[in-house]
């Protein structure tokens, strides 16, 4: 039976929970929300989206949120080693916010930025393209041959512009991936063309050591603000000498928080023989003693007073990470808020992403359902101009393509006419719009003229007219697009007919939404 959030299940909790300072807000396929969890993730999506849902409008949200977490938990999500990695370096980074002094990083992270302007090639370029591999064992006859197939792709191109650039990555490129580029990452050739060419414009072929390349530029981003990249620089930064200067401010304040207490005995005795069995200070009542400095300038061959100094801040901060829990709750749910981002994302991406951009059989059956959605405002013509020596060829050129699949017809012809050295057809294939192509705009759609051209003075069209595409492929971004909103819609669907939630309306009406 069906479930809304936040009516048609709504059950009341017992009247103790009033009583709780810390009552239970929902309860979502039997896990208990308490409401300081709740108004963390509150606070922090109004921080985050800056939107300014109220809370009983963020409670629809938060509880789908949990289903899908419930869900991650239930596939064994939060078991796999990626998780615990991640959850390992999110509480080292949560942990060292409060045990670095921010200040000091900043500081290196801006000299860092600095020098990232005065590269040669600042900024990053977002790249996709038709790529054929070249074993470096290739004939120069297959060599001539690869050119002439990516200079006719190239030509086609250019005579289509309306068709997306990612049909022809689709059909032809060894290569399918879109991807970031910044300096130093690929070889001199590729970043030569990269860097050199506007966004939205496409590239003549040209050579790489790897093989023969298309490449078209989709996004461009020059050096990103501060801002955008200090994590990054931060972490290019964990070297012991930054975070030596980082962490000295932050022990000297922990020495106040833990009323430290030096043993000046014992640390006089340690600095003159090199050891002590007396205690060298105390840190919230506890003692550091001789014996356990001795284990840690085992691992730590230095002067002794260095030592010393080093292993008064290790216990200090080591101290501090223990406690940190009790000390800065905000940290517990920061941590938990991590995880469940995590979980959400890669569960999303395994019932949602991954379908959408590699399930053929789903993507054509939507497609197939939804072809209206598609549909061109006028007719388009799919097919071929094909430009001809003689008028035999145009004739012969015909009657094969007739008797194949269109995804057939270049190999084909090429394979036909133009393997003597000397080509005696050119040929643009595509799916053309009125006013795409001149020779179809005569041709097919009766309007204006062209001159054929010199060598090849016999131009036909081979294809027909469609109202839209008959194959997912031709507008695959647009589909994937589509496809990944209709699981996403029908997999929440899903979660919230199978599953429970429960909200206490009356200590969801306490909530701070401050």
């Amino acid at each position: 039976m069906k479930r809304s959030l936040l009516s048609g299940c709504v059950c009341l909790f017992a009247v103790s929970v009033f009583a709780q300072q810390d009552p239970v807000l929902m309860r979502v396929n039997g896990r208990d929300i308490s409401r300081s969890e709740f108004e963390y993730s509150y606070r922090r999506n109004a921080a985050d989206a800056g939107t300014n849902l109220s809370p009983k409008e963020y409670a629809e949200l938060f509880a789908q949120s949990m289903q899908k977490v419930e869900a991650a938990k239930a596939a064994g999500l939060d078991t796999t080693y990626a998780f615990r990695k991640q959850q390992e370096i999110t509480r080292t980074k949560l942990t060292e916010s409060y045990l670095i002094d921010k200040p000091t990083l900043d500081s290196c992270a801006r000299v860092l930025y600095q020098k990232m302007g005065l590269k040669a090639r600042s900024g990053q370029v977002q790249v996709v393209q038709i790529f054929k591999y070249l074993p470096q064992t290739i004939s120069s006859r297959h060599l001539e041959e690869q050119k002439a197939r990516m200079d006719s792709i190239y030509r086609a191109i250019q005579n289509q512009p309306g068709l997306e650039f990612s049909y022809w990555v689709e059909k032809y490129s060894d290569d399918k991936q879109s991807r970031w580029i910044e300096g130093l990452q690929a070889t001199t050739e590729f970043e030569n063309v990269a860097f050199a060419l506007p966004k939205g414009e496409v590239s003549q072929p040209f050579f790489t050591p790897a093989g023969i390349h298309i490449l078209k530029v989709t996004d461009r981003k020059e050096l990103p603000v501060y801002e955008d990249v200090v994590d990054k620089l931060t972490e290019r930064m964990r070297r012991r000498e930054i975070l030596d200067k980082a962490t000295t401010k932050v022990v000297e304040r922990l020495k106040k928080d833990w009323k430290y207490t030096p043993n000046q005995a014992g640390i006089d005795e340690l600095l003159v023989k090199g050891v002590t069995e007396q205690p060298l200070f105390t840190i919230d009542g506890q003692n550091y003693t001789g014996t356990m400095f001795k284990r840690f300038a085992a691992s730590h061959p230095q002067a002794v007073k260095r030592q010393l100094d080093e292993f008064t801040a290790k216990s200090l901060l080591d101290y501090e990470s223990r406690n940190m829990d009790r000390r800065h709750p905000e940290i517990r749910y920061a941590l938990q808020k991590s995880n469940e981002d995590y979980l959400i994302k890669e569960v999303t991406r395994q019932k949602v992403g991954l379908p959408a951009m590699n399930d053929r059989a789903g993507l054509a059956t939507y497609f197939k359902f939804h072809s209206s959605d598609y549909r061109w405002d006028s007719p388009r013509y799919k097919g071929a101009v094909l430009h001809c020596a003689d008028k035999k060829t145009a004739k012969q050129a015909k009657k094969i393509l007739k008797k194949l699949p269109q995804n057939e017809w270049m190999d084909k012809l090429r394979q036909t006419f133009n393997t003597s050295g000397a080509e005696k057809i050119q040929i643009e294939q595509g799916i053309f719009a009125d006013g795409d192509n001149k020779y179809i705009d005569k041709l097919v759609f009766k309007k204006g003229g062209f001159e054929p051209l010199v060598s090849y003075p016999f131009t036909i069209a081979v294809g027909e007219k469609q109202k839209g595409p008959d194959d997912y492929r031709e507008v695959i971004d647009q589909v994937r697009r589509d496809y990944r909103t209709y699981l996403d819609t029908y997999w929440t669907r899903e979660l919230r007919e199978s599953g429970k939630v429960e909200i206490n309306q009356e200590v969801l009406k306490t909530v701070n939404n401050n």
